[in-house]
């Protein structure tokens, strides 16, 4: 959100801002990948156990 701003600050030219708001992403686009070939497509994902309490029915 603050990308822009902070590359302002820094005197990094215009230009470069969409180059390196894509190179940080690119980290976190190819854990994706390796996830999806090392687990056969399969996204892994956390057990979900609901924390709320049941709702009495009146």
């Amino acid at each position: 959100f603050y990308s822009g701003f902070v590359y302002d600050m820094l005197g990094i030219p215009v230009e470069l801002y969409t180059a390196i708001f894509a190179i940080a992403r690119i980290v976190g686009w190819s854990a994706h990948r390796i996830e999806e070939l090392n687990t056969a497509g399969k996204i892994i994902r956390p057990a979900y156990m609901s924390v709320m309490k049941k709702r009495i029915e009146e």
